[in-house]
Parts: C-alpha cells; sequence; structure tokens
C-alpha cells in the first residue's frame, strides 16, 4: 500500500472533521442525445455551488483501464492500495453483518438460489425472497446442518437472497474456486482448489459436503433450495486508518459490505440508516466524535446497474437535495465522489475514471459545475484513488512538510 513517509502525519492535529460522501457508481457515459453523463444531466446547484469553490479531479480507482469491484474502491477511497491490499468480498461481508472473523477464518458469500429437478439452476437469487424468508430457510439449515470434523461452520443472512459462509478451524485456505455458474439452465460448478493446496483443498472438502447437505435438507422448499458460493477470502487483520493516519472513522452505511470494508480499516459502525436522510441524520447526531466521517449511498449504483438512466440521474438530484445539511456541519474537509463508474448505458461496473470533489480552504477552483467534462480540467488532474486520503489530509491541513 502507498505508505506516506514516517512522521509525515500529524497526529496532534487537532483540525476539524474530514466528510467522505461517496455517491456508488457515480461516474457515468454521456447519452447519445444530450452528450451529458447523469451527473451532468441533474439538476444539481449545491453540488455545483460546491464545485465553485472546490477542486476537482478524475481518479481511476484501480488502474487505467481496470474495472473495479466496490470492495477494491472502497479500500482505495480510504487510501489503501487494492493491487496490494487483496480482501475477498466474502470477508468483507461478514465483517459487514458483524460475524466475528478470526486470522485464519475463511468466508464467501452465498445465494439463495432455485434448482430444479435435475440440478440445474433455475434462479440464482430465488425470486429475491424477503429478508425474513431467507431467515427462515438460515435457521432450518443450521438445525440440521451436520459440522465438519474439526472444523466449525456457520451461516448468517446478509439481506435478501445474500447469506454469508463462515468456516473456522485450523489448517483452512481461502484457494477456491466459486460455485455460481453466473446463468440459468447450468448446473452449480464443483468448489475445487486453485493450486496444489492442502489447506484450500480442505476447504473445498467442507464447502462440497455443507453445499449438498442443503440441497437435501432443502429439497421440499419451492424456490430456496439451495446456495450458490463466490467469492471465498481468508481473514488477514490490516494495518487501520487510525494507525497509519491518526484518523478515528465512523461508517454510515446502510449495506452489509461496505460497512464492512470500513470496519476491515478500523472505523466505527453504529446505526444502520433506513435512507438516504437517515444517514445524513446520524452523521449529524455524531457530529464532532470522529476525524472522519463516511457516508455511503447506494442508489446511483442501483439504477446503473438496471440501465436507468433517468432514475440514476433522480438518485443523484436526491442526494444533492441533502448536501445543505452537510454543508451546514462545516467540515474541515468535504470531499463528494464515487467508488466506480456505472454507467447507466452500460449497465455495470466499468473503467472508466471516476469525478471527485475537495472542498476546503485550500483550494484551486476552476468551474462552476460539477460533472466528469468540468473534472477533467480540474486542478486536481487525474490520479489513482489510493492517493485521495494523503489529499484529504493535506487540504486538512494534518501532514507536515516532507523533508528539510
Amino acid at each position: 500500500m502507498p505508505q506516506l513517509p514516517d512522521a509525515q502525519v500529524d497526529v496532534s492535529s487537532s483540525r476539524g472533521p474530514i466528510v467522505l460522501v461517496v455517491l456508488d457508481g457515480l461516474g457515468g457515459l454521456p447519452h447519445p442525445d444530450t452528450g451529458r453523463t447523469e451527473l451532468e444531466t441533474a439538476a444539481t446547484p449545491h453540488l455545483d455551488s460546491l464545485a465553485a469553490r472546490s477542486s476537482l479531479g478524475m481518479m481511476d480507482m484501480v488502474a487505467p483501464g481496470i474495472t473495479p469491484g466496490s470492495g477494491p474502491g472502497h479500500l482505495a477511497l480510504f487510501g489503501y492500495d487494492p493491487l496490494e491490499t487483496i480482501i475477498g468480498r466474502g470477508v468483507l461481508s461478514a465483517l459487514g453483518v458483524g460475524i466475528d472473523m478470526r486470522p485464519g477464518d475463511v468466508a464467501a458469500r452465498l445465494n439463495l438460489a432455485t434448482f430444479d429437478a435435475d440440478g440445474r439452476v433455475t434462479d440464482r437469487r430465488a425470486g429475491r425472497p424477503s429478508d425474513a424468508e431467507a431467515q427462515r430457510v438460515v435457521a432450518r439449515v443450521m438445525a440440521d446442518l451436520r459440522q465438519p470434523a474439526g472444523a466449525e461452520v456457520s451461516l448468517h443472512p446478509e439481506k435478501e437472497h445474500r447469506v454469508v459462509l463462515r468456516i473456522r478451524g485450523a489448517g483452512l485456505g481461502a484457494e477456491v474456486t466459486d460455485t455460481d455458474p453466473l446463468d440459468v439452465g447450468l448446473p452449480d460448478l464443483p468448489c475445487e482448489t486453485r493450486a496444489d493446496d492442502a489447506a484450500s483443498q480442505r476447504t473445498a472438502e467442507i464447502v462440497r459436503d455443507v453445499l449438498g447437505q442443503v440441497r437435501h435438507l432443502l429439497a421440499d422448499e419451492p424456490a430456496l433450495n439451495g446456495f450458490l458460493a463466490r467469492g471465498f477470502a481468508a481473514f488477514d487483520p490490516i494495518p487501520t486508518q487510525q494507525e497509519r493516519f491518526g484518523l478515528r472513522g465512523l461508517a454510515i452505511a446502510k449495506y452489509p459490505m461496505y460497512r464492512g470494508v470500513a470496519k476491515l480499516v478500523g472505523m466505527e459502525v453504529r446505526d444502520v440508516p433506513g435512507t438516504n436522510e437517515e444517514t445524513v441524520a446520524l452523521l449529524e447526531a455524531s457530529w464532532g466524535d470522529f476525524d472522519l466521517y463516511f457516508l455511503h449511498f447506494k442508489d446511483t449504483d442501483t439504477r446503473g446497474h438496471d440501465g436507468d438512466f433517468a432514475g440514476k440521474v433522480a438518485a443523484i438530484v436526491e442526494i444533492d437535495a441533502l448536501m445543505p445539511r452537510i454543508m451546514a456541519l462545516n467540515p474541515e474537509v468535504l470531499i463528494v465522489t464515487g467508488d466506480h463508474s456505472t454507467p447507466a448505458l452500460h449497465a455495470e461496473h466499468s473503467w472508466h475514471p471516476v469525478p471527485v470533489l475537495i472542498a476546503s480552504d485550500r483550494v484551486r477552483p476552476a468551474a462552476a459545475a460539477f460533472g466528469e467534462t468540468t473534472a477533467r480540467s480540474g486542478d486536481l488532474g487525474r490520479f489513482r484513488a489510493c492517493h485521495l486520503m494523503s489529499l484529504a489530509l493535506a487540504h486538512g491541513q494534518r501532514l507536515i512538510k516532507f523533508g528539510a
């Protein structure tokens, strides 16, 4: 990870808080009828007024041309090089739902899925069940699951069809393959090792046994009758933001995965917001208790995945309406950006750089609006996102001079 030079961070600083506002999947592509992206199409008077007193730029979340997942994207925003700090999605989901993770534990994301009588997947998300239905099925499995010798397996509902698998025991590895075929009409894939690794072979054997038991235990369920597994990862703690940057952080995020990344880097997670308005209310209620506040808003990414250009525009407008409350707190540094691009015209994550805005009393404003076009001409230029945190610290006067 790109470490700041020794003694670069002024841990005695008493400067005001840094606020990091993340509109998930913010980056977009121009609509063919207008030539404007979702952000440029949205009516955002508050973000535009903020841009007029901010530094702007564009970020590569991993490296040019690389399409990032949400985990690597957020790690970069938090100051960790995702090419060096590689964390599997299973661990992030586990931390996000509050599972106790110890070094050596292996976790994976599971999808509740629907299988037909011939073992083919007919719905990879089992009709998107309610949280209550998923909890019922998970409880049913755990009540009758035969535990493997020398290991402990637990299943934890995450949200809707998503479930987290945790395996605890000696000598486990995570170099195993996913079982999700990523399409319907196909059988699930066997869990196998990626290399000649006895520890990972042990994990693969446990996973095959557990998933086989689940199919038997849920055979009479019409829809929620099996699991697909992906994102296997072993838990290995990393240095926290407080250790690296002297920052005590609070994460305010609705979805477990984003809380998981925040916990991994040492942020505190208190209440879970149910709405975007509640996210801002939790910020207001905790103001002054932390050095760094991370606010996550998901709807921009969801609408992008749906291919809903107008819906993503509306999601941006909704956050813009909340910005005056954040700005009224007068943070020392206010950052608005995304963790990756999810253009509605692409309907998936993409490799396109992400616009970023940094507001402080120490900026070089150059534009009167916030969008990809203005960000490309901003004074921050184009940079790797793992350097955003050092820029935030610099704007907050939390760094000392390097060298004589």
